[in-house]
């Protein structure tokens, strides 16, 4: 399989430009501290260490919403977690910021601003048009390689993630390359025994595109959340429709033929919830068998203990375990039971196990589990998602390019 390039193989003293994934939530317009920062810390460290000069580009919510912000704060918490200095630039590619990049010395970082306040960046172009840029054209030669370590991101086909490849020599950074292996491990290794897939979360259409992608490698599905109500639902029980919500109805109608389908066809593959919680009039916690169910009459909000204990078993027994999607609305202590309790299963076995998506991987820090005790938690949502189902990656794809292109000359 063609590969791409790793910080491993960048010569010694480069003007360095990197691409990290900083993207954060803010409250209040206080950028949140989060797993990103620690995790791309390592790639800044490990540049500034090797006496790089290293630029850095990074984006931050959407113009129009209100996450939409400077870098400023991020170039703080970045320097934090990586210990060394983060200056920060308020320009993107203008004359301050080419002049702050001149001004490097080695070992020195420099954050420029969000990439997405630039209009070159967020137009879904292919990578010629984007390297053609005003953005590309004027940053790019300040530089003598790139280095791409935004994962979560390399799935979009934005300036900064596919542009700079075919005009700089370029590399992967350590959380690209440690995310990469992790995440197409589904679809590139072989196990011997059993693979088992936890699917969950609020968006649906997502996991059953991964379950009929991955059907063939995967030997066990073990079902929560939207998804798993809305194949409860084919399967003929009345849950799987809107109570108090607006996450279901819609997403039936745009898969429903899918879901029977897949039902139908890997009926053995797929393991329902034999139970589900919801909040009683008291605000408790309580739960009901789906075969007791008659109608829906209230939101359920977590699987039920039944569940749990049935999806232990078979979590034990696996070679591999794959998480895509809380069980539940695990933020709410009465209602992680099923996401906690499936995490702590696999944490106590020393199978291979990815937990994808950043919600999900939210819930490892919230009550307290350790990162140590999984193969790999993953910081990508969409990435992670076009990983499992096999569908290309531009940004990977474009440092693979960069790679094959640098060998024939």
């Amino acid at each position: 399989m063609s590969s791409f390039r790793t910080l491993d193989d960048l010569p010694p003293e480069q003007r360095v430009l990197a691409r990290l994934d900083l993207n954060s939530p803010v409250e209040d317009g206080v950028v949140q501290d989060n797993r990103r920062f620690s995790r791309h810390a390592e790639t800044v460290a490990d540049l500034a260490g090797a006496g790089h000069r290293v630029a850095l580009m990074a984006h931050q919510g959407r113009p129009g919403r209100d996450t939409f912000v400077s870098l400023e704060q991020h170039a703080d918490i970045l320097a934090e977690h990586a210990g060394v200095d983060v200056d920060f630039v308020a320009d993107t590619f203008g004359e301050e910021a080419l002049a702050a990049v001149r001004d490097l010395d080695a070992g020195e970082v420099l954050l420029l601003e969000n990439t997405r306040m630039t209009d070159d960046e967020l137009p879904e172009k292919e990578p010629e048009e984007h390297a053609s840029s005003e953005f590309v054209e004027t940053l790019a030669p300040e530089f003598d390689a790139y280095v791409n370590d935004a994962y979560s991101a390399a799935h979009r086909k934005h300036a900064s993630l596919v542009g700079f490849p075919l005009k700089l020599p370029s590399y992967a950074g350590r959380v690209m390359a440690t995310e990469y292996e992790a995440n197409t491990a589904i679809a590139e290794r072989e196990f011997d025994a059993d693979v088992t897939m936890v699917v969950g979360g609020t968006k649906a259409t997502d996991v059953i595109g991964v379950m009929e992608a991955l059907d063939d490698k995967v030997d066990r599905f073990l079902l929560g959340g939207v998804a798993g109500e809305l194949f409860l639902r084919a399967a003929g029980y009345p849950v799987g429709e809107d109570v108090e919500t607006d996450l279901f109805d819609e997403q039936w109608a745009a898969n429903e033929e899918t879901i029977r389908s897949v039902l139908d066809e890997r009926r053995e593959q797929v393991t329902l919830a034999s139970d589900l919680a919801y909040e009683d009039g008291n605000g408790d916690r309580a739960e009901v068998a789906v075969d007791e169910i008659a109608e829906k009459e209230h939101a359920f909000l977590d699987i039920g203990s039944e569940t749990v204990a049935a999806y232990e078993p078979a979590i034990r027994d696996s070679e591999a375990v794959f998480v895509k999607g809380a069980l539940g609305v695990f933020e709410d202590e009465r209602f992680s039971h099923g996401t906690v309790g499936v995490l702590e299963a696999i944490a106590g076995t020393d199978c291979f196990s990815v937990v994808g998506g950043g919600d999900t991987s939210r819930a490892i820090e919230m009550y307290g589990l350790s990162e140590d005790d999984f193969s790999h938690v993953s910081i990508a949502g969409g990435a992670y998602i076009r990983a499992l189902t096999g569908e290309p990656l531009p940004a990977v794809e474009l440092l693979i390019r960069s790679a094959e292109a640098d060998a024939d000359t």
